[in-house]
């Protein structure tokens, strides 16, 4: 359940009620479609189907029958459920399952929009076809505390099911609305493209763009969007000023990582989304043989080489904004009283 604790701290028994009265109808479905309630843990659950194709069917009705649920409730006091799908070997103790194939469906789980499904590529292979539900390829993801990377697909509905799409990947980029600006300097990390023409390097790609989000987000008057709304990007020619607005942000940061033999070079430009004007552009060298150690240099080097000038463009498009439009940022910004200092505000 998305929310969880926000929605307890608002209203601890309102919202213990409603769950009840949520999971009376869930777990009904999840029995009409042959499933076993393995164990609850509060805000989650883990199921166990002896068909993914089932386990789909099921996921797919919960979130319709949720998404009714949710009509006419306040868009601050919604359930949302995030749902992970993953066929794989299980371990069995007593009643309960253990094992990597449950850690996936859990780590899936954690990467789904609310309201939405993500299965691993072993579910997805098996409901092709079968299902009454489109899927998006969100590609190999990096999935915490699981080795291997795995590959991801989100599941949108093609009959109004009320699943909930992924919202950063829209069937056509032209079909999202342009979406406001926040008060604060906003900024999103495009996916990195693979110069080298080596499939491993895509993950290096993706782990550098990572450690760079995350970087940023350390940075608290910064607004920072998040890597996984970042992937419907991947792997195609992106307007940049239709990605940023798309994403929200006035500033995105692009690069290209190329390899040669063990070294590998990392690029990276920082545009201005609103008017498509290059900002910075640097390049980083280094070698492969401490990969966490490179990916966290550049990571560094690329934030410590942005921040000012982000900074400088900030005070630049404040002075030339009307008084009357000034926000309370702006002001900060325009009299030089907001100056970040190792991640914080000063």
């Amino acid at each position: 359940m998305a929310g969880y604790s926000r929605l307890m701290g608002l209203d601890e028994v309102g919202t213990a009620r409603a769950l009840r009265e949520h999971r009376a109808v869930t777990d009904a479905l999840v029995a009409k479609h042959g499933g076993r309630i393995v164990k609850s843990m509060g805000d989650s659950v883990l199921l166990e189907f002896p068909s993914v194709v089932h386990a789909v069917e099921c996921a797919v009705a919960v979130q319709a029958v949720m998404a009714e649920r949710n009509q006419g409730v306040p868009e601050d006091r919604r359930m949302l459920f995030r749902i992970g799908i993953n066929l794989g070997d299980i371990l069995i103790e007593g009643d309960d399952i253990l094992g990597d194939g449950v850690n996936v469906a859990a780590r899936l789980e954690g990467i789904a929009e609310p309201g939405g499904i993500c299965v691993s590529s072993s579910a997805y292979d098996q409901v092709r076809g079968k299902v009454a539900v489109e899927f998006v390829d969100l590609g190999e993801q990096r999935l915490k505390n699981i080795d291997r990377p795995v590959h991801v697909f989100a599941a949108k509905s093609k009959d109004h099911l009320g699943l909930v799409a992924p919202s950063a990947l829209p069937s056509r980029p032209d079909e999202r609305m342009p979406l406001p600006l926040p008060d604060k300097p906003s900024i999103a990390v495009l996916p990195f493209q693979n110069m080298s023409g080596d499939p491993e390097q895509e993950y290096f790609a993706d782990g550098m763009v990572e450690e760079i989000t995350t970087a940023l987000s350390r940075f608290h008057w910064l607004f920072v969007i998040a890597r996984t709304s970042t992937l419907a990007y991947k792997g195609r020619a992106v307007d940049l000023k239709q990605a940023g607005r798309e994403l929200g942000v006035r500033y995105l940061l692009e690069g290209s990582v190329r390899k040669s033999g063990n070294r590998v070079r990392i690029t990276g430009q920082l545009i201005d989304a609103t008017t498509g004007a290059h900002l910075w552009a640097d390049r980083f060298d280094g070698a492969l043989e401490n990969i966490f150690e490179l990916q966290d240099r550049v990571a560094s080097g690329v934030v410590g080489a942005i921040d000012p000038k982000l900074l400088a463009a900030e005070v630049a498009r404040v002075k030339r904004k009307a008084p009357a439009d000034l926000n309370a940022y702006d002001l900060f910004a325009c009299n030089g009283l907001h100056i970040p200092v190792d991640g914080r505000e000063s």
